[in-house]
């Protein structure tokens, strides 16, 4: 598929869920926010549909987001119905890792082919206060399962505040260089106000080169992170939300004042 200014669009993120076990500073507000009624999440089933549809479009590379992805009840039956879309020549996870080491040789077992976990810090003090309540080993322990489970590649998601080089960037840089992991510095983003920078050691926050589309856990089809515009798959049909996103995709993200990233995915 080409949208609008010639991209060629072949990358759907899902969030799946807008819970989350952690409550990080940059995500969440400390009080929580007001979780979406079971009713109005997405099944496993519409999920596949919009896959297979996608699909037969164009989109070939699928991501599971959250929210945390893990906390969703039967989360790997959902990665082997996906894997089963004949089509899909990349699925992975983006998870915050708390339970991977649990989670890591089912998915892999599933189709899941590779994973992102976020990890901004190897103090184990500041961990806690990041996520509010998180525990660093756990993390560790679920990036070791990955790997064993043959997840290729594991990268490291790194939020930043200013810079690649603060203290706590470059120990996760030094960790992943030393236990074979890709390691990923994204800045922090500010949705309300239009804030992102592009990441480094990826290639989101490159507006000139967006692939992708994104799907929110109430099944509505987003042109782009930054924006208002969404699409309801369930009013307008699958194949035709995703049309309309694509015909809409800006040239730039500007803002958005409608999602959250627990609710969308980063």
């Amino acid at each position: 598929m080409l949208d609008p200014y010639n991209r060629k669009i072949n990358y759907l993120r899902i969030s799946v869920t807008d819970r989350c076990n952690l409550r990080c500073r940059y995500c969440m507000p400390e009080d929580g926010v007001c979780m979406l009624k079971h009713k109005d999440i997405i099944s496993y089933e519409e999920i596949q549909k919009v896959v297979k549809i996608a699909v037969s479009l164009g989109i070939d590379k699928i991501r599971l987001t959250g929210g945390e992805p893990l906390v969703r009840k039967d989360i790997v039956e959902l990665v082997r119905m996906i894997a089963e879309v004949d089509g899909v020549k990349d699925l992975a996870i983006t998870t915050n890792g708390v339970l991977l080491e649990k989670f890591a040789q089912p998915l892999a077992q599933s189709g899941l082919q590779r994973i992102n976990v976020s990890l901004d810090t190897l103090d184990a003090e500041k961990f806690t206060q990041i996520t509010r309540g998180g525990n660093l080993y756990s993390v560790l322990k679920g990036i070791e399962a990955a790997q064993k489970a043959g997840l290729h590649p594991v990268k490291i998601n790194c939020v930043i505040e200013q810079s690649s080089d603060e203290p706590d960037a470059l120990a996760v840089k030094q960790y992943c260089a030393e236990n074979g992991l890709q390691v990923r510095f994204i800045h922090q983003m500010d949705l309300s106000s239009g804030h992102f920078s592009i990441v480094e050691g990826g290639s989101g926050g490159d507006c000139a080169h967006c692939n992708r589309l994104r799907l929110t856990p109430t099944g509505k089809m987003k042109p782009c992170l930054f924006s208002d515009l969404e699409f309801d798959i369930r009013e307008m049909g699958i194949k035709g939300a995703i049309e309309a996103a694509l015909l809409a995709k800006p040239e730039k993200g500007t803002i958005n004042l409608s999602n959250c990233f627990h609710n969308i995915g980063g």
